[in-house]
């Protein structure tokens, strides 16, 4: 049996597969904010009721808001805060007794769809979440590719490839930089842009909603968000060429994006044609705590 866990900023999520990867348990519980002692805690008791709940003990698999310093094996980049700088992955296996896979969420979402996903049985998979933020990972031949500096799949914090004047030097990203991709599509970048075009302030998804009902300025800016996806996910294709691009988080939810983003990538792509593929996550929200689970591509004996 596999353990999969999503730390996440406001919930945990655990979640226990079978060895075939069918679910036999899931539970939800609220992430103690602020605490990386309660943290660990709430990790444990999620774990043994699991376990309890299933009457199996499992390997475990975390997802983690950031990713694992090479330099020093400590918690950097993360949201969350409170587990930056700190040793989660010696932590939680000295609270298990036994061995834990720590990866970033992104690059678990990308696992998780390259395994048993939408992406299944391809060579080459980008997985891609546009939400909150804009995270990526990759897959490779069902591994996932991590980096030397633990940062693979970060395409977020590039710069939005061929800007026009109107978007240059772009807007101010939390890593320090300017014009990050992340700050053209994300959800709340596509929200400010539906202000800047002069529309009120709207969630991305009330934004995709009145572009559907035929809103002339929410169907300028999704034409606008759509040649910007287009740009920066070409250059993803000319440096990776992924079979599959699978997307999650909330605006992975846009159904148009399916269709127009790939009808204009291939004005950005130095080839003569595209075959990479464009889908929407098979498991959904829960495709990050399923690749957690997948951490593990076999069993561990005797956990």
């Amino acid at each position: 049996m596999r353990i999969g866990i999503d730390l996440g900023g406001t919930k945990i999520e655990g979640l226990a597969l079978s060895d075939d990867g069918r679910e036999l348990e899931r539970r939800r519980i609220p992430a103690p904010r602020g605490s990386y002692e309660h943290s660990i805690r709430a990790i444990v008791d999620l774990i043994a009721a699991i376990e309890t709940a299933v009457s199996a003990r499992g390997t475990v698999g975390v997802g983690i808001p950031g990713a694992i310093s090479p330099a020093s094996g400590l918690i950097k980049n993360a949201n969350s805060t409170w587990l930056n700088g700190k040793p989660l992955g010696d932590d939680l296996s000295r609270a298990l007794r036994r061995p834990v896979r720590l990866a970033n969420d992104a690059n678990c979402f990308a696992l998780s769809e390259a395994t048993d996903g939408a992406a299944a049985g391809a060579a080459v998979v980008f997985g891609v979440i546009i939400g909150t933020g804009t995270g990526g990972g990759l897959v490779v031949n069902g591994r996932l590719v991590v980096g030397a500096n633990a940062i693979a799949g970060e395409w977020g914090h590039n710069p939005l490839p061929s800007p026009d004047d109107s978007e240059r030097p772009g807007p101010s990203c939390y890593c320090g930089r300017s014009g990050c991709i992340e700050t053209f599509l994300s959800g709340p970048a596509l929200a400010r842009d539906y202000i800047a075009l002069g529309g009120e302030d709207l969630s991305a998804a009330d934004v995709a909603a009145r572009a559907e009902r035929g809103d002339p300025r929410a169907i300028a800016c999704l034409d606008r968000y759509e040649r910007r996806f287009a740009r920066a996910i070409a250059s993803i294709i000319n440096v990776v060429d992924p079979d599959v691009i699978v997307l999650g988080g909330g605006l992975s939810n846009i159904t148009r994006l399916y269709d127009r983003v790939p009808a204009l990538w291939g004005a950005h792509v130095f080839s003569d044609r595209v075959d990479t593929r464009l889908v929407r996550a098979k498991h959904g929200d829960a495709s990050g705590v399923r690749g957690a689970a997948w951490l593990w591509p076999e069993p561990l004996k005797d956990v």
